[in-house]
C-alpha cells in the first residue's frame, strides 16, 4: 500500500518505521515546510495518508487530500466541534473517505469496550458515583484528551443520572472529568467508581507512542478497503 504521511514529528516518524515494517510504502511526507506537496504527483499517488497535526490544521488537510482523490487517516482532535457537520457531510454525501480516532491503541479500544459494559452495570448502582482523570505530557494543547472525550461520551450515553460531562465541576449531574500536564506522559486514563463502601478503578497507561502509531497503520489498512467516515469500533467489532 502506498502511504502518505501527514505531520512529521514523533508520531509521523514512528507511524514510518511501523508502515514500512509491515511492507508498506511511504509516498510523501508533508510537514509544515512543505505545504506545497500535497499538489505533488507523489502525494496523489497515496492510497491512504495518515494525518496527526494540530486542531486547526486538521480539517484544511482533510480538504486538500481529498481534493486529490486520497483518503485519510486522522488522530488530529480539537476540530470536531467546529468541523464536524462538514466532515459527516462530506463522508455520507461527496464519496470522501476519513478514519478519525482520537485514540488508534488496540489497547484503549478494548478498554474502550469494558468502559461501556461497566457502565451499563453500573447504571443499576446509583450509590456510585462516577468521575475520570486524564494524564498527558505537556506538549499536549487541548484538553480534555480526545480519548477522555469518547470515554466520557460513552458513560453518560449509559448512565442516566449524568447529564453530560464537564471539566472542573461539583455538581453530581455532569460527570466530572479532570485533566493533569506533566513530563513525557503518553497518556493515562482511569476512571473511577466510588461509593461509601468501596472503589471500583478502570486505568489504561499506554507505556510508549507505539500502540497509537501500529493502530493508525491497521486502520490505513482497513481504509484502503473501506469508504465513509470510519471509526475504530468498525474496524475492532467488541
Amino acid at each position: 500500500m502506498k502511504i502518505a504521511l501527514i505531520g512529521y514529528g514523533k508520531m509521523g516518524k514512528m507511524i514510518e518505521q511501523i508502515a514500512i515494517d509491515r511492507g508498506h510504502e511511504i509516498v510523501s511526507i508533508i510537514d509544515i515546510d512543505n505545504q506545497q506537496d500535497f499538489d505533488s504527483p507523489e502525494f496523489a499517488s497515496a492510497d491512504v495518508a495518515i494525518e496527526f497535526t494540530a486542531p486547526q490544521a486538521a480539517y484544511g488537510n482533510y480538504l486538500k487530500a481529498w481534493s486529490k482523490g486520497v483518503k485519510v487517516v486522522s488522530g488530529s482532535t480539537g476540530w470536531m466541534k467546529e468541523h464536524g457537520d462538514e466532515v459527516r457531510k462530506a463522508c455520507s454525501e461527496d464519496g470522501k473517505t476519513l478514519f478519525w480516532a482520537s485514540n488508534f491503541s488496540i489497547g484503549v479500544a478494548i478498554f474502550s469496550a469494558v468502559n461501556r459494559y461497566l457502565a451499563k452495570i453500573m447504571n443499576q448502582f446509583p450509590q456510585y458515583d462516577v468521575e475520570m482523570e486524564e494524564t498527558h505530557h505537556v506538549h499536549k494543547l487541548d484538553h480534555p484528551s480526545g480519548t477522555a472525550i469518547t470515554l466520557a461520551e460513552e458513560i453518560v450515553e449509559n448512565i442516566d443520572r449524568k447529564e453530560a460531562w464537564k471539566e472542573d465541576t461539583t455538581d453530581k449531574q455532569y460527570l466530572r472529568v479532570d485533566h493533569i500536564r506533566r513530563g513525557e506522559v503518553p497518556g493515562i486514563h482511569t476512571i473511577r467508581y466510588d461509593s461509601d463502601a468501596d472503589l471500583i478503578t478502570i486505568t489504561h497507561d499506554a507505556h510508549s507512542r507505539k500502540g497509537f502509531a501500529l493502530g493508525a497503520v491497521l486502520a490505513a489498512e482497513y481504509t484502503r478497503e473501506h469508504q465513509g467516515l470510519l471509526t475504530i469500533s468498525d474496524m475492532f467489532k467488541f
